[in-house]
């Protein structure tokens, strides 16, 4: 369709607009979900000595098979025991230091010990058996993480092994949520005819409380142009995003892109070549960026997993902010694509995604059991039952 903007364009676009935020060091605490702003190197070596990955006696390989004298004892965070002779063995513990000498483990398992005498009693150990060596993990000047990765608990691990001590993240982005619309109700209360829920708002937020995101209440604002455009200004001034739902389509009570003028922001593009989504806004308005996504909740929360989780994760330092595009087996045909890229709501069937029968932009009921997004792309072929399709996971 003519000039609709293709969706890795709007993209691309929406993040030129303004680059990451300044980063900032916090403590591990903090960490979690953040997006690192530079490398971590280790500092030391992991592990820093050959350690024993199994309880048992350390022995030189070359007396197999035995029998030996047990010497000492070292358990781990020891010191290691005193060097070992020919035909000596020292007992030690998972994650104990291995004293010098030694090259081999004999678990307990299959040794038998009196007073001071340990015998082999079963399988004989191969040379070099059980043992950790030193910086097998990894090694001092080892890049462990790159600048944008999202801290993992196994991530924030890892760094904490590596010696550091704190970590540099991209910032929070300060992020508003409004909602337009005369037909809205707060949730809980009760409705005139023509009313409905306001599902957006906290829809919009539960998204973006899984993302280092500040987001506060969300706001509901009338179809009032002069306020809106009020409100722009004023969340303009302390926030990094401003999200709106609704009102960004041409109907006589869609504002958003007349408010935004009004407030002395400027559009960037709209409409996208996508369904559901395409009277997608985004803008500036000083140095918040405008997201105006469409009201239909199908459409908001496709938009939202495109556009504004994207943001969010840009701003706050991402390497790859986008969601990661996958393939499964469809569990039935797929008809042909048409004039703008099809988001799908489905449900992964074991390997397989059913699609739901109705992809209504108005309907809120399959997103409650949808986990994916299926990617039909404009102009394609029938798909059969079992070919792979693409997706986007949602849940």
């Amino acid at each position: 369709m003519s000039g609709l903007l293709p969706v890795e364009e709007a993209q691309a676009r929406l993040f030129a607009l303004r680059p990451p935020l300044a980063p900032e060091t916090i403590a591990f605490s903090e960490a979690l979900g953040r997006y690192l702003s530079q490398n971590i190197a280790a500092e030391r070596d992991q592990p820093a000595a050959a350690l024993s990955a199994m309880d048992g006696y350390a022995i030189r390989f070359d007396d197999l098979p035995g029998p030996w004298r047990i010497v000492g004892e070292v358990a781990a965070g020891a010191a290691p025991s005193a060097p070992l002779g020919a035909g000596e063995a020292a007992r030690i513990f998972t994650g104990a230091m291995l004293p010098d000498g030694a090259d081999t483990i004999l678990i307990q398992e299959n040794a038998a010990t009196e007073e001071t005498v340990l015998t082999l009693t079963g399988d004989a150990p191969a040379r070099g058996q059980h043992i950790r060596p030193r910086a097998s993990d990894f090694a001092a000047g080892d890049r462990l993480l790159a600048a944008g990765t999202r801290l993992t608990p196994g991530a924030l691990a890892a760094a904490i092994m590596g010696g550091a001590a704190q970590l540099a993240v991209g910032a929070r982005p300060r992020v508003a949520i409004m909602t337009t619309g005369d037909e809205l109700v707060q949730p809980g209360r009760a409705l005139a005819p023509g009313q409905i829920p306001d599902s957006n708002g906290p829809m919009l937020a539960a998204l973006l409380a899984r993302e280092p995101a500040d987001t506060g209440l969300p706001l509901h604002m009338r179809d009032d142009r002069t306020m809106i455009a009020n409100i722009l200004k004023d969340l303009a001034r302390r926030h990094d995003v401003i999200v709106t739902v609704g009102g960004a389509s041409v109907g006589d009570h869609d504002h958003v892109r007349g408010a935004l003028d009004d407030a002395g922001g400027r559009v960037d593009f709209w409409k996208i070549a996508m369904k559901p989504g395409k009277p997608l806004i985004a803008g500036q308005i000083g140095d918040a960026l405008l997201l105006g996504l469409p009201g239909n909740p199908s459409s908001a929360f496709v938009t939202a997993t495109l556009f504004l989780l994207p943001l969010v994760r840009h701003l706050a330092g991402a390497r790859n902010p986008l969601p990661e595009i996958r393939q499964a087996p469809l569990a039935a045909a797929l008809g042909p694509g048409s004039t703008r890229r099809d988001y799908l709501r489905a449900r992964r069937d074991g390997e397989r995604l059913m699609l739901f029968d109705g992809q209504d932009s108005g309907r809120t009921f399959p997103l409650a059991d949808a986990d994916a997004l299926v990617i039909r792309e404009i102009g394609a072929p029938t798909k059969a039952a079992g070919e792979l399709a693409d997706y986007i996971d949602i849940a």
